[in-house]
């Protein structure tokens, strides 16, 4: 298959063979199971793969667009919802969208939230109300994206890395994170949290400052903060993220996570 992809990205007039065509759909078949993924974990690190970027980018060109009728709405779209939630575990609370072509194991809750295609939801995680997961952003287990989170997705180029968000953390309400940022294992963001690849997250609880950036760490607290900054018109505050402390192992399970945010003042 990935022969087959990488052939075609690279020359489009394939597509017009049903052998290249059924194999894109393939990919997107295999994405929506979870037998493939767009990144993988390797070595403790993250890493894409490219040429799965590649075949849903060919899928956007070959998938004809149809219109899909439930009760009362009406939709006009290329890539239909998801099917089989009941036989797979799955939870949907209207008007919440799952995408074909992601995938979301046993357990997974979906408020009226929207999972896009080529993402990955491992179970036991809450998608809550209008949190968005981007297209091939990795949600690991037991995670909660909490109301209004904004998790990016990412097609383009192929290979970037996409957001991941790992097993047992916590976003809280209205965080936006996007470009590629890792939030390891249990780490819990605060809300209204904006983490870029280029924003600073500032460990303040040693007597010197710890600069990280495009990584939450493992276990840590964030909350949103700002610094100065100088502009050719004067002084101005700046977004930062401030790294504040790190979850007690009393906090480690899932429903104490409130308990972890009010440790530390932090907003849910």
């Amino acid at each position: 298959m990935r022969q087959k992809i990488e052939a075609a990205f690279e020359d489009r007039e394939l597509l017009k063979d049903e052998e290249y065509r059924n194999t894109v759909f393939d990919v997107i078949a295999a994405l929506d199971r979870g037998e493939l993924r767009v990144a993988e974990a390797s070595g403790g690190e993250w890493q894409s793969n490219a040429w799965v970027m590649k075949a849903i980018s060919l899928y956007f060109g070959v998938a004809e667009m149809r219109t899909v009728e439930s009760g009362p709405f009406e939709y006009h779209d290329k890539i239909p919802t998801k099917k089989g939630l009941a036989e797979a575990g799955v939870r949907v609370v209207p008007p919440g969208t799952v995408r074909y072509g992601s995938h979301v194991e046993p357990g997974v809750v979906v408020m009226p939230g929207y999972v896009n295609i080529g993402a990955y939801v491992g179970g036991g995680t809450m998608v809550d109300t209008w949190a968005t997961v981007g297209s091939g952003a990795q949600i690991g287990r037991n995670v909660h994206l909490a109301g209004g989170v904004g998790i990016g997705g990412v097609l383009e180029p192929p290979g970037a890395v996409p957001v991941v968000v790992e097993d047992g953390a916590f976003i809280g309400s209205r965080a936006v994170i996007v470009e590629g940022v890792r939030v390891e294992e249990e780490a819990v963001v605060g809300a209204n949290v904006v983490l870029t690849a280029s924003t600073q997250i500032i460990d303040v609880t040693g007597e010197e400052e710890v600069i990280h950036r495009g990584r939450v760490p493992a276990r840590s607290v964030v909350v949103a903060g700002t610094r100065p900054r100088e502009f050719p018109a004067g002084t101005y505050e700046v977004q930062t993220a401030l790294l504040i402390g790190e979850r007690r192992a009393s906090t480690d399970r899932k429903t104490s996570l409130n308990e972890a945010l009010r440790d530390f003042g932090v907003s849910v």
